[in-house]
């Protein structure tokens, strides 16, 4: 599977960013749709999750969508299967995130292009812990 081509350099601009909303977060501490929002936030990063089937999570107020955060988001990363990522980024756009990034095994290019033509910047099939342990 292809992955978006930003540079490390470009890559560590966006980390420079904290408020990320994570859609599909888990309670489950098995899966990496909760540790690896747990490492970010062990990293300084202040983590919203997005989840309709909790109130909270790691200590956090859990939002049933994405339409519903109160409070502004640098980054939205979403842990949903490809052929489902369409409407969460339809719904991230209207948010005004600067970043929508997909994580590791994730691709959509309609869903890619979408959020180009709206001026955000996309990263997908990547591991934002991944990513932060290697370069930082």
């Amino acid at each position: 599977m292809e992955r978006d081509s930003y540079t490390d350099e470009e890559i560590k601009q966006i980390f420079s960013l904290k408020n990320v909303a994570v859609v599909g977060m888990s309670k489950n501490s098995e899966k990496a749709a909760h540790f690896v929002p747990k490492y970010l936030s062990e990293q300084g990063f202040d983590i919203t999750p997005v989840n309709p089937n909790a109130t909270e999570i790691l200590g956090k107020k859990s939002y049933p969508d994405i339409s519903s955060l109160d409070h502004h988001v640098d980054i939205i990363d979403i842990f949903r299967p490809s052929e489902d990522v369409l409407p969460f980024v339809e719904d991230a756009i209207k948010k005004k995130p600067k970043v929508i990034w997909l994580q590791e095994g994730i691709h959509n290019s309609e869903a890619e292009e979408l959020a180009r033509n709206n001026g955000i910047i996309i990263v997908f099939n990547r591991c934002m812990l991944a990513e932060h342990q290697r370069l930082f």
